[in-house]
């Protein structure tokens, strides 16, 4: 039995320039108390942290150590991440029990609690960044000469530590042996899977079939394109990607489930335009948390007597028309004209209120009466069973034919 966990690492760590906090995904074996496999996440972690260190805690090879294979149960805590669709159609798949435990229960976990208080003591603590250690004075921010580690060379070390941990680390419930120590002597037969059916299993699917055209394969309203294509137009296939990678697909085909091969997103954006983008959207984030704080920041007087409250910040009329303005300006409905063109003037028949015929157009003259009957049979000297009873005596009437403000012809 296994069990997982996120644990947000209490050091901070310079990811392009911004001091984080990266989070620690890994699955431990109860039995043993060895680290299966592990993946290090800058941001929030998310399912392809879980898939990722699912693949690396499965796979008995380099880099990720010869402990592996597929568990009979995985417990968690109930976390959206591992009860996600395409962790637990992975599971599925790979026919491992998802135990769900109750929330905030971590003495039913205690194998990986025991392993995130571990590392921190005995690792994470020792690192510059370390986020819980003694501040000189009265201070809690750290040294503004503290020089960060970098993101790769925090997994870096974090992978070693793991590296001496699983063969070289003696716990005490382990009677002097060390965790891939007993591990190995366990006579528990291995279920194994191979590198790539692992790959597979461990993709989110599509759910749909797609066709490839002369752009490559449609997928989220992008256009992702290979080689391999040339001369497969009109072919079914079935898209599998890891989440949040939405540079690279894999492509599948629809009828047999057979790998075709890779697809790249096409006309990707330069490194200058993202570097662009991404700070626009700073810049943008700064502009709203300032306006939120501004928001938030209400004064009031203090009343000793019993009274309405009164507000404090007094703006003056050039302040205020100025503030508004930009607002109108930013919201994009008020630059609306929908008045711009008139609709069409209704046909006449119909009974239009006298506040609503105003905002229309008016409409164009009809044309002059027609001067002949429209085609079709004659009937004017055909008697009828209404001309012998009297009811038609001289020739069917015309119908009369009007324009729209289009040119088009139609019966009133």
């Amino acid at each position: 039995m296994w069990e997982a966990d996120h644990v947000q690492a209490p050091v901070l760590v310079d990811v392009e320039g911004a001091a984080r906090r990266p989070w620690i995904t890994w699955f431990v074996d109860c039995a043993t108390n060895a680290i299966m496999g592990v993946a290090v996440t800058p941001g929030s972690p998310s399912r392809e942290s879980v898939l990722t260190a699912l693949r690396a805690a499965v796979l008995r090879e380099r880099p990720f150590g010869t402990q592996g294979g597929l568990p009979e149960r995985v417990r968690v805590d109930r976390g959206k991440d591992f009860l996600s669709r395409t962790v637990t159609a992975a599971f599925n798949a790979l026919d491992v029990t998802v135990e769900d435990l109750q929330a905030c229960t971590p003495h039913l976990r205690g194998t990986v609690e025991g392993l995130n208080r571990a590392v921190e003591s005995m690792f994470l603590a020792a690192l510059p960044g370390y986020v819980h250690q003694p501040r000189p004075g009265r201070r809690r921010a750290r040294p503004k000469d503290e020089v960060l580690l970098g993101f790769e060379e925090f997994t870096a070390r974090l992978l070693d530590w793991v590296s001496w941990w699983n063969p070289s680390h003696h716990p005490g419930p382990l009677k002097g042996r060390s965790p891939l120590g007993v591990w190995e002597a366990d006579p528990t037969p291995l279920r194994e899977i191979g590198a790539d059916e692992l790959w597979t299993f461990t993709l989110e699917d599509d759910g749909r079939a797609r066709v490839i055209s002369t752009r490559g394969v449609r997928f989220r309203r992008r256009d992702y394109a290979g080689a391999w294509m040339t001369g497969q137009a009109g072919t079914q296939v079935r898209v599998r990607f890891m989440p949040h990678h939405d540079h690279r697909i894999e492509v599948f085909d629809a009828a047999t489930g057979r790998y075709l091969g890779p697809a790249t997103l096409a006309d990707q954006a330069s490194p200058e335009q993202i570097s662009a983008v991404r700070t626009a959207r700073a810049a943008r984030s700064r502009r709203l948390r300032k306006d939120l704080a501004a928001a938030r920041q209400e004064r009031y007087s203090a009343q000793d007597r019993a009274g309405r409250p009164e507000r404090l910040k007094a703006l003056t009329a050039q302040e205020a028309g100025r503030e508004v303005a930009e607002e109108e300006v930013a919201d994009l409905s008020r630059l609306a004209l929908p008045d711009l063109i008139p609709p069409a003037a209704p046909p006449p028949e119909w009974r239009t209120p006298p506040s609503l015929a105003a905002r229309t157009r008016h409409a164009l003259p009809s044309s002059p009466p027609s001067t002949h009957s429209p085609p079709g049979p004659d009937t004017t000297h055909d008697p009828g069973p209404d001309t012998a009873a009297g009811h038609r005596t001289g020739p069917s009437p015309r119908v009369h034919h009007r324009v729209d403000e289009r040119g088009h012809r139609y019966r009133p």
